[in-house]
C-alpha cells in the first residue's frame, strides 16, 4: 500500500495534509524518515506519525455488539450517545453500522467496513432474517402466530408483511422472525393487532447469533464462519 494512503486512513486526514506531514518529517517507516507519498509499506514495517506507532488493518473488519439501551446506531450524533463509543478500533471512523437499532431497542448489531457484504445483509431481495425477542403490554393468543404467518397490514402500507414466524415464550413474551426490515416494524406489527411493545430485543441477524457471552455494551470479532452465512 502506497504511504500517503495509509496514512490518510490511519489520520483520517486528506491527501494533502498528509503531503504536508510527510514534508515535516513527521513520519517514519522503520526508524527511518520517510517524506515520499508514494512509498510502498507492507504491514510487516512499522509506520509512525509524530513518535506514535500506527497499526496496520489488513482486510475488512467485522464485529458484533450487545447494544444497550439509550445508543443509537449512528456513527455520529450530536444529541445521543453512538454505539461506536464501545468500540475501541483503530480507524473506526471507516466502519458502519449493519442493520441498525431504535434507541430503544437492545441485543445484535453487526459493525463492518465491508460494503458488499453490508449490500447482502440488509438488501431486500436477500430475505435476511432476523429474529427478536419481543415484550409485550398484553397477553398473546395462539391465534396470533397464524396472523403473522399470514401477513400483517401496517398503517399507510401498500401491502401486508411478508410472512413471520411468531412463537410463544410466555403470556407477554414471544420470539418473532421477519425477513424484511420497514420502518419500525416490529413496533408497527404489533401496535396493528391492539397491542404494545414494552421491550424488544434482537437475537440474530441471518446465520450470525447474538454471543450469549456478550454484556450489554461488548463486542467481539465475527467467526469467519458467521461472516459466511451472510
Amino acid at each position: 500500500m502506497r504511504l500517503d494512503k495509509f496514512l490518510s486512513q490511519q489520520l483520517t486526514i486528506s491527501r494533502g495534509l498528509v503531503i504536508r506531514e510527510l514534508r515535516a518529517g513527521k513520519v517514519m517507516v522503520d526508524n527511518e524518515i520517510i517524506k515520499t507519498g508514494s512509498y510502498q509499506i507492507t504491514p510487516e514495517m512499522i509506520v509512525s506519525y509524530d513518535g506514535v506507532v500506527l497499526q496496520h488493518i489488513i482486510g475488512p473488519r467485522y464485529f458484533m455488539l450487545n447494544k444497550p439501551q439509550g445508543y443509537v446506531c449512528s456513527t455520529v450524533d450530536s444529541v445521543n450517545l453512538t454505539i461506536l463509543s464501545f468500540i475501541d478500533e483503530p480507524a473506526i471512523t471507516k466502519l458502519h453500522i449493519a442493520g441498525r437499532l431504535d434507541i430503544d431497542t437492545t441485543g445484535l448489531v453487526i459493525i463492518t467496513d465491508d460494503g458488499k457484504w453490508t449490500h447482502k445483509m440488509i438488501s431486500p431481495k436477500h430475505h435476511c432474517e432476523k429474529t427478536y425477542l419481543v415484550t409485550l403490554a398484553q397477553p398473546v393468543s395462539t391465534e396470533l402466530a397464524d396472523k403473522f404467518l399470514a401477513g400483517i397490514w401496517l398503517k399507510g402500507e401498500k401491502l401486508p408483511t411478508k410472512p413471520a414466524k411468531l412463537s410463544i415464550v410466555s403470556s407477554k413474551q414471544v420470539r418473532l422472525t421477519i425477513s424484511e426490515g420497514r420502518y419500525h416494524q416490529v413496533k408497527r406489527m404489533f401496535a396493528a393487532v391492539g397491542n404494545h411493545v414494552c421491550a424488544l430485543h434482537r437475537e440474530r441477524i441471518g446465520g450470525i447469533y447474538l454471543d450469549p457471552a456478550l454484556r450489554a455494551g461488548e463486542y467481539r470479532s465475527l467467526t469467519q464462519e458467521e461472516i459466511k452465512t451472510i
